[in-house]
């Protein structure tokens, strides 16, 4: 069965206030699109077709009109509520009517993923099928992050939670591909000191198992956290340069819908059409004149 995806989108976004007082942290603007734009590529790009969108209750109206059902990128969007932030593993719990027993992919609706060669390690993560997958970046301080721990064969032998003392430098990133336990096992978590559920406790579950993989994202990949001014600023300014230079989007669904064959070229001229003042537009409809690349 295909895995079904889940963006992790609601948070109170309290380390951008007072910017996100008014508006989701993951409807922001990344330079030149919606922050959970990115996100949501991450898991097109992984093949995944079907997602659940959870945010905040009061803002759910706002993703579903940017987003809508999915159906004009030739997927399927769902959306639930997380009423109060109780952990990244709630998510799981959350979604469990919606993944009805089959494999998933969580991604934080603020991370951004690119580089060459992503989409290769995205299908080798959705291949295996049995345990978790969880990615490692390479990082200057590891201290703000969750840090593995390998052993002297490269195996992840452990995972610890913003550490005093990092037993290395990679850090656990936002994006986590789990098998079809993994609803049960966060259901099973005690919640932590700050009455969360850890998504860093479920990871160590599938460890206790000897069923929790790592795949490393080289130096040629980048793997941006969006949760502050200057992160976001970062963010921005790192997408601008990449466009620009390449004169390529970075996480257009319009584009990944297209080159994966879910949308054909009249749908992507009718998406294109309404959006040609922007620039945005122009570039979709040159894909059409341009051909597929694949």
């Amino acid at each position: 069965m295909a895995r079904k995806g889940i963006i992790l989108a609601g948070g109170t976004g309290s380390r951008l206030w007072p910017v996100t007082q008014a508006i989701s942290k993951q409807l922001l603007p990344v330079y030149d699109k919606p922050m959970i734009y990115y996100p949501l590529s991450v898991l097109m790009l992984a093949g995944i077709r079907e997602v659940l969108v959870i945010n905040t209750p009061h803002e759910q109206a706002l993703f579903q009109r940017l987003l809508g059902d999915g159906s004009q990128w030739g997927m399927e969007l769902q959306y639930a509520a997380q009423p109060e932030p109780k952990g990244l593993a709630q998510a799981l719990t959350i979604g469990r009517t919606f993944l009805d027993g089959q494999s998933s992919c969580l991604v934080l609706g603020d991370n951004i993923f690119h580089g060459h060669g992503l989409t290769a390690t995205l299908r080798t993560a959705d291949q295996r099928r049995q345990g978790a997958t969880i990615f490692g970046y390479h990082v200057r301080d590891p201290q703000r992050y969750g840090v593995a721990e390998f052993d002297g064969d490269g195996r992840v032998v452990g995972i610890e939670e913003k550490p005093a003392r990092p037993r290395s430098h990679h850090a656990v990133t936002g994006l986590y591909f789990y098998d079809d336990t993994a609803p049960d096992r966060a259901a099973a978590l005690k919640p932590s000191a700050r009455g969360e559920l850890e998504i860093t406790d479920l990871n160590l579950s599938y460890l206790a198992d000897g069923a929790l993989h790592m795949e490393l994202l080289g130096r040629g990949a980048a793997w941006l956290d969006t949760g502050t001014p200057s992160a976001l600023l970062q963010a921005a300014a790192f997408i601008e340069t990449i466009e620009q230079r390449q004169g390529l989007r970075v996480g257009s669904p319009e584009e990944i819908a297209w080159e994966s064959g879910w949308i054909d070229d009249a749908q992507l001229l009718a998406l294109a059409e309404p959006l040609r003042a922007s620039g945005y537009g122009e570039y979709l409809a040159g894909l059409v004149e341009r051909g597929r690349i694949g």
